[in-house]
């Protein structure tokens, strides 16, 4: 939400540095986040100055251009060559000094420099209209007022404002703070807390009153409920055309475009006090009559914007005698909104139910200024009062007659909320004892009422419009929001609880594998549990009827829950690819849901994402791919640390996978790992390959849950290496190597490393040669070569009957 600081003047007097403001702000709860700087002329016509044309001759080398002499208030003229038309001796003209930047009307900027123009010197710039961003003109330059004063700035004549504009993170509870009133409010309540008593300044309707009544349009309610309270009057004779530069600049401020002078004043009282307004031209109102109402489910209807929506059955509508004219509170119709040749208008105000507004929004796919307001709670006590706030406005803008008394349909009243305040409990939340005095000012000064005072608490009455502040704990935050969470003492004593907690638990397990991870150099991710349905194609495995689907989603994108993180992992790498980010590692924890035989599921994952190249480029290192086997290693690493052996790698069954592994103990699937199917990485806009895994993490925490450490002396004796070159068939792969050498010695064979494959040239058809090195160790003795000869001759002897390999 963007507040201008100019606009909050109007309502506080206020003498602070905007940086100052924002430090208060922030205090308040209404966290600003950023302050901009606002010029109605962008550039704020620096350097340019009131200067008078001395003289005007004829460039002695070009037709079309003008040497001039300009007086600008210094010692000696400039002079400066001009190829306008219309530049003439005696003219006062906005010129430009050298250094000064324009920002043009179109085009980009540029920086006014000493030069020579066909080999006469220029000093300067003579401007036209467009060149210094004042309007579209390039017939020539700008001709002044005869009286002005040389060397007065251009800024001062032009009536430049500069502004600078808050950017606050507003939380979605306080509604009442959606305006500049609402800003204001709580500012004056700050001050407060500060000894610094100032004035709440509030726009006067007082002016208010019906010139005539020739122009009656009757309002009917249908729905109460969904519309408590709904305000209109006429307004005729009106000249809509552009606003005044004043209004123009307050909108552009906060970043509103100006339409004419009649929508720009509702949008203006709708940032002002919060209140949104609608203006319907009242000749397309058929049959005089205003129905609030809902329509049939199916109905037809065409908004400001020129898409065709279907209506629900609880969408309200303003209609008219015959036909729906606005989605109520939400968007306008493009048959009935103020144009240029509109002459008269109905002006809507009203409060709506916030949570239809809600729906209403949320079905359509809208989100506008008026509906952002709706659906939060706006106060229902200013409908009257903004609705002749903004016909003033009009009429001081726009011309034209009250010709109508106000209808004002209010059966049933929105009161205000009673509540209890204990000081004991106001002591307990907020850690320290605030005088009783102080919550009464703090209070009062936020407008809650103190209805009555006891030892123990006080009898409280909020306003309507603070719908985020109906307990007793609410009524404490605020004050705690007053009164300072700076200024609450902090104690010296500091307690804590020992916790007893298992080394299995799930997050101590999840934190020793994401620093393993984050050491390797891995990044880890967050990314959505909601994403779009359109996913599943990608593969078989995946069902539609296994979707579990949001039933208000906030768009077709986000309207399940995830069955697989491949897809939310892909959009991450696909983002970072996109802004240069080529090599990546990431990893994530999460879950993936499922709705399988009328039962919901959540499963954990962790998934490992890798591409690119393994290390940043170096003059000093070979860039080398992130393949398959790397993330082989990677999988195998987190396995080792949690200390889960006994594991098979069989072919992997996914047609997310274009190849890979899967990783089971016994029948329980562990890790799936290979590279992403090309096709579904073509879907995501990725050219390069990406190598994929897939942890079930709560299998895997089943094992460790189950498994036990042991722990064994550092030997005392050597290990001794010996290496096979083994002639195999081309389907035997290392791991049924590794099975047969396992099985054959079990005691002293410590580890069996695959350091060479070779496959081509010189050897048999249908063959490949593995270089395997075998480490053999005892734990209580030296080996001798007889026993080591004797395991070696087993192991070629296994291999040889098991899988037909030959020693080369």
């Amino acid at each position: 939400m963007n507040i201008s600081y100019n606009w909050l003047k109007q309502f506080i007097k206020i003498n602070w540095t905007p940086e100052q403001l924002s430090e208060l702000l922030t205090d308040l709860g209404l966290e600003v986040e950023g302050i901009e700087s606002f010029e109605s002329v962008k550039g704020g016509l620096e350097g340019v100055v009131i200067g008078e044309v001395l003289t005007c001759k004829k460039h002695p080398n070009a037709d079309k251009l003008k040497i001039t002499t300009v007086d600008i208030g210094q010692e000696a003229p400039l002079q400066i060559v001009c190829g306008a038309p219309n530049v003439a001796a005696g003219q006062k003209v906005p010129v430009a000094t050298i250094g000064t930047t324009l920002y043009p009307t179109e085009g980009a900027s540029w920086t006014i420099k000493k030069g020579k123009i066909r080999g006469e010197e220029s000093h300067g710039m003579i401007c036209a209209e467009d060149e210094l961003g004042l309007g579209t003109s390039h017939d020539g330059i700008m001709v002044l007022d005869a009286k002005l004063k040389v060397g007065v700035p251009a800024a001062e004549v032009f009536k430049i404002e500069k502004d600078n504009v808050f950017e606050i993170g507003l939380t979605p509870n306080r509604a009442d703070a959606m305006s500049h009133l609402g800003v204001a409010r709580d500012l004056k309540a700050g001050f407060l807390q500060k000894d610094i008593n100032l004035e709440l300044i509030t726009p006067s309707v007082s002016a208010f009153h019906t010139d005539n009544r020739t122009l009656k349009i009757d309002v009917e309610v249908k729905h109460k409920e969904l519309a408590p309270r709904y305000c209109g009057v006429t307004i005729s004779g009106l000249s809509v055309e552009e606003s005044p530069q004043w209004l123009q600049n307050r909108l552009k401020a906060i970043g509103l475009n100006p339409i004419n002078n009649v929508v720009d004043a509702t949008n203006y009282v709708l940032h002002e006090l919060g209140q949104p307004l609608h203006a319907f031209d009242a000749i397309k109102i058929t049959g005089k009559k205003i129905e609030v109402k809902t329509l049939e489910r199916g109905t037809k209807f065409i908004t400001l914007d020129g898409v065709e929506r279907e209506l629900h059955e609880d969408d309200l509508m303003i209609c008219d005698g015959n036909k729906p004219m606005c989605i109520a509170g939400i968007f306008g119709g493009i048959d009935s909104g103020v144009t240029e040749t509109t002459t008269s208008i109905f002006l809507e105000s009203a409060y709506f139910n916030p949570v239809s507004i809600r729906k209403t929004a949320k079905r359509h796919g809208l989100s506008t200024d008026a509906s952002f307001r709706f659906e939060r709670g706006i106060d229902p006590s200013i409908t009257e009062y903004a609705l002749k706030r903004a016909a003033l406005l009009i009429q001081d803008v726009a011309s034209g007659e009250i010709t109508s008394d106000i209808v004002d349909f209010y059966p049933n009243k929105i009161k205000d909320y009673e509540v209890r305040l204990s000081f004991e409990n106001a002591k307990k939340l907020i850690g320290e004892e605030i005088p009783k005095e102080v919550i009464k000012r703090i209070l009062s000064s936020l407008e809650i009422k103190v209805n009555n005072v006891t030892e123990a608490g006080l009898g409280l009455t909020v306003p309507a419009y603070r719908n985020d502040v109906q307990r007793e704990t609410d009524i404490i935050e605020e004050i705690l929001r007053i009164y300072g969470y700076n200024t609450i003492k902090t104690t010296k004593k500091l307690s804590a609880s020992i916790s007893n907690t298992s080394r299995f638990e799930d997050h101590v397990i999840q934190d020793t594998i994401g620093n393993l991870l984050a050491a390797q150099g891995f990044f880890e991710m967050l990314s959505n549990s909601l994403t779009t349905p359109n996913y599943i194609t990608f593969s078989e495995q995946l069902k539609a009827e296994h979707h579990i689907s949001m039933l208000n989603p906030l768009s077709h994108d986000l309207s399940v829950l995830r069955q697989s993180l491949l897809f939310s992992g892909l959009e991450a790498v696909s983002h970072n690819i996109n802004r240069k980010r080529l090599d990546l590692k990431l990893f994530e924890f999460g879950k993936t849901y499922h709705h399988i035989d009328d039962d919901r599921k959540e499963l954990k994952h962790l998934c490992l994402l890798v591409t690119g190249n393994r290390e940043p480029e170096s003059w000093y290192t070979v860039n080398t791919k992130s393949d398959f086997f790397y993330l082989k290693g990677m999988v195998n690493a987190i396995l080792d640390r949690l200390g889960i052996s006994s594991c098979t790698e069989v072919p992997l069954r996914n047609d997310l996978f274009g190849e890979g592994l899967s990783i089971v103990h016994k029948k329980t699937p562990l890790v799936d790992f290979g590279m992403v199917k090309k096709s579904i990485l073509k879907a995501f806009d990725i050219s390069q390959e990406v190598i994929y895994a897939d942890f079930y993490w709560d299998a895997i925490l089943d094992m460790v849950k189950r498994n036990k450490i042991v722990f064994e002396p550092i030997p005392k004796y050597p290990q001794v290496r010996r290496d096979f070159a083994l002639l195999i068939d081309n389907h035997v792969s290392f791991e049924d190597i590794l099975k047969i050498a396992k099985q054959s010695e079990r005691q002293l064979l410590k580890d069996v490393n695959l350091f060479d494959v070779y496959q081509g040239k010189n050897l048999p058809q249908g063959k490949k040669s593995y270089a395997v090195s075998f480490t053999l160790q005892d734990q209580n003795k030296t080996l001798t070569d007889k026993q080591i000869d004797k395991i070696m001759t087993k192991l070629q002897v296994s291999l040889e009957n098991e899988l037909g390999a030959e020693l080369r």
